[in-house]
């Protein structure tokens, strides 16, 4: 009995050595976001889990909080910031109260199309913005596609700019959205996400803008027949990662997650692309007339936007940038 007491006294030390060891060998990651688990956003990070856990033979892993299990976007980002959540997905237009930089996004007709869109974001202006937080504990890993907004309406359909004229038009709680529909020759209105269906039923508003998805999913069609795919802005989302996390990583585990999160870009954009073809099949046969205008008069009445932005130096350094890319 004595001996076996020695025994143990002495093997005490190997075992907790060996579980220190086993325990630095697997590390965890949270990662939360409000998304459902059918969206787009959701698939490519289930993905990026995969990749992580395969490229580090399970030493860096992640768990998926999705459906706001751990609050909203904007409480996730504040537990990001403070080291409690280590990923989370938010709006590029969320990132602008945290820099001006990321006011570029929101602009009108910024990019030419959507191949443009992809060659900003993957490139180095790209990069330059999701470095761009770092001093407010906010690293960007990478860019996920979230379609084009366009403008859907109850009664009218919306074939030119002049089409807009005197109608409200709900838009997200953003200076540049609402410069935007100003200028279109809307009256931009403000109404949360959540309130938007009761609004555009009681008459609240004319109409709102988003992408095909979100109009679908949101059950908006149900009350605004009509839908013009005039893709004014092409806002994307950003994957982003706290930066006292980040700072916690190794090396290798830095290399493990982030190439996880480029590799999921183009999973994303396909998983997205599919959204939207089932999306806009879904409210064709739902009786919505889906217009295809020519985009060029729209285009012109916003392009004084962009020099609105002339005083502010680093956004109107970004648009010459993301303006010069062919």
């Amino acid at each position: 009995m004595i001996k076996r007491l020695f025994f143990l006294i002495l093997l005490a030390p190997l075992l907790i050595t060996s579980c220190g060891e086993l325990q630095k060998r697997h590390k965890m990651l949270k990662l939360a976001h409000s998304l459902p688990t059918d969206h787009p956003v959701h698939g490519a990070m289930v993905f990026m889990a995969d990749r992580v856990k395969e490229l580090s033979g399970g030493e860096l892993q992640l768990e998926i909080y999705p459906s706001g299990q751990l609050g909203s976007e904007q409480q996730c980002v504040e537990l990001l910031q403070i080291g409690s959540l280590a990923i989370t997905k938010v709006s590029a237009a969320v990132m602008e109260s945290f820099t001006d930089d990321y006011k570029v996004l929101g602009l009108p007709y910024i990019f030419r199309d959507k191949e443009h869109a992809f060659k900003v974001l993957d490139g180095p202006i790209g990069k330059d913005l999701l470095l761009s937080t770092k001093n407010k504990w906010i690293r960007g890993l990478c860019f996920y596609d979230a379609g084009s907004r366009s403008f859907y309406t109850i009664n009218k359909l919306i074939k030119t700019p002049d089409d807009l004229k005197g109608l409200k038009i709900r838009v997200m709680k953003s200076k540049t959205a609402m410069d935007m529909v100003q200028a279109l020759g809307g009256n931009p209105t403000p109404i949360s996400w959540g309130e938007l269906y009761t609004a555009l039923q009681s008459g609240v508003v004319d109409g709102a803008e988003n992408n095909p998805p979100s109009f679908y999913t949101s059950h908006h069609y149900e009350v605004c027949k009509y839908y013009t795919l005039d893709e004014h802005t092409s806002v994307p989302d950003v994957l982003i990662i706290g930066q006292k996390v980040w700072d916690k990583l190794s090396e290798q585990e830095r290399k493990w997650l982030q190439q996880a999160a480029d590799e999921s870009v183009p999973v994303q954009r396909r998983l997205w692309a599919e959204s939207v073809k089932k999306s806009l099949e879904e409210v064709k046969k739902a009786g919505v007339t889906v217009y295809v205008p020519n985009k060029a008069p729209f285009r012109e009445k916003v392009k004084h936007v962009f020099e609105s932005y002339r005083d502010q130096k680093a956004v109107y350094e970004y648009i010459q940038r993301i303006l010069a890319v062919k």
